[in-house]
């Protein structure tokens, strides 16, 4: 009896193996096709001038005025270094609006003290829903620089409550614990511009700060923290963004524009009904909805990624913390295709519906669970001997490939491309820790990940703000 419950014991372990192994191979095929497709774009983008037209821009009457958005939720220790780097920004006309969302720190005394604010009686017309603004602030020797202080309502809320305040036609938003390079605004809405206005978000490149030096809100140099935590997110970063974002973008049908920095069509933002506060993965579930509402009006809009320019964030440099925020997004992804499954599988939707929901599903929800499963069966099986040896290196090398190497390439079209590390030195660290991916760090953020869908039923949309060492001058400490 115990000889045939051992054999149906392996025969199943040796089956659910075959099925992973052949899931691996689709995902890994997929993804490698997306690097090509991306490593030739990224060259047709070394071809063009980096000068000349991002300086016609800064004359040309086609360049819209637009408002910065910077929610703000206990950001006291990077608030100071975002807003001077938003006021820094080459850009001919602007407005800064940081929306304080019933900080519990020193945000908004920061801002009053640093920025010189006071209240002022401005009527806000409501198009979106927001929890009730307390008070409008405007700076005295930065007057293009607003402040909203408002009961809590999280991100998303305090995003519509920016939208409400902003008067220019373009809006972008930008994190509370984040820098944009100079030029970052010119050429992130260059793609805007020369579409005549067909072109209604565009999402810009998010590097992480941690080891940099800055100082008055620009990074004076760029170089790795000492961290390995911190170095496997800058790997992470250059695969989604170089690799993933890239190749979705070519075909329109992107589907996220990270929340640390994009910029939007407000009428189009607006007719979407904004920022839905009833998930945490309000920037993807956006972009999803105007996607929708572009095939709906059969209208011929587009939602790109230009992968420089570039804003600079600061990264969880702890476990817990990382383990908080890789959870946070894994249940928003589930969260957004869930409000959205109907347009899953469905023709109507054209790409969007056949080819990128399906991959955010297949591929970033469900390869969730079956890396999970993956991860026990390797380690269960060769424990018990339920799997054969050639079946369990079948799976590491898989592994391997879907973690490692993908990683590396993502860190090779950094250097083939925007070569924003310079020394030789973050490079070779580079490398080596994208090497070592798939046996440490990718089986803990498949398991954090994990517990993030596991969180749907905790029924909490609270916004959580990272604990933050602040990005400044101080940021030349590797930590």
């Amino acid at each position: 009896m115990m000889d045939v419950l051992n054999q149906s014991i392996s025969t199943l372990f040796y089956t659910v193996g075959l099925l992973i192994l052949i899931y691996m191979l689709g995902v890994v095929c997929f993804y490698f096709i997306i690097f090509i497709v991306s490593a030739f774009e990224l060259k047709k983008l070394q071809e063009l001038d980096e000068v000349d037209p991002y300086e016609e821009l800064i004359r040309s009457y086609d360049t819209k005025p637009i408002s910065i958005l910077v929610p703000a939720h206990n950001e006291a220790m990077g608030i100071t270094e975002s807003v001077n780097s938003l006021l820094s920004l080459i850009y001919p006309e602007y407005e800064i609006i940081v929306i304080n969302d019933a900080s519990t720190d020193d945000t908004l005394r920061v801002m009053i003290d640093q920025f010189q604010m006071e209240k002022v009686p401005i009527v806000i017309r409501k198009v979106l829903n927001s929890a009730p603004i307390r008070a409008v602030y405007r700076s005295k020797s930065s007057p293009n620089v607003f402040m909203i202080d408002k009961d809590h309502g999280g991100k998303a809320d305090a995003l519509n409550a920016g939208i409400n305040l902003s008067k220019y036609p373009y809006f972008c938003t930008i994190d509370g614990d984040s820098i944009l390079e100079r030029n970052a605004l010119l050429k992130v809405m260059k793609p805007i511009i020369d579409s005549d206005e067909s072109v209604i978000a565009v999402g810009g490149s998010v590097r992480i700060a941690n080891g940099c030096s800055i100082t008055a809100g620009e990074v004076m140099k760029i170089s790795l923290d000492r961290n390995p935590i911190v170095i496997m997110q800058v790997i992470e970063y250059l695969r989604a963004f170089l690799i993933g974002r890239i190749g979705l973008s070519k075909y329109n049908i992107l589907m996220i524009v990270s929340g640390a920095f994009g910029v939007f069509n407000k009428s189009w933002v607006i007719k979407a009904k904004g920022y839905n506060t009833k998930t945490v993965g309000e920037d993807m579930e956006l972009v999803v909805h105007l996607h929708e509402l572009i095939k709906k009006e059969k209208q011929k809009k587009q939602v790109k990624y230009i992968p420089d320019p570039v804003c600079w964030t600061e990264a969880p440099s702890s476990m817990r913390m990382l383990w908080r925020q890789r959870a946070r997004w894994n249940r928003g992804l589930f969260e957004v295709l869930w409000m959205h499954k109907k347009m899953l599988f469905n023709p109507k939707y054209k790409s969007v519906g056949l080819i990128s929901l399906p991959y955010f599903f297949l591929i970033e929800l469900l390869g969730t669970f079956v890396e999970f499963i993956g991860y026990l069966i390797l380690i269960f099986g060769a424990l018990f001997s339920l799997i054969s040896v050639k079946m369990a290196l079948l799976l590491f090398c898989f592994s391997l490939l879907l973690g490692s190497l993908l990683s590396m390439c993502g860190v090779l079209l950094e250097e083939w491309s925007l070569k924003k590390y310079p020394k030789v030195t973050d490079l070779v660290a580079l490398f080596v820790l994208a090497l070592t991916e798939s046996f440490w760090y990718r089986p803990l953020i498949t398991f954090f990940r994990f517990t993030g869908i596991l969180q749907m039923f905790t029924k909490s949309n609270k916004w959580k703000s990272m604990e933050r060492k602040g990005i400044s001058s101080t940021s030349t400490v590797n930590r």
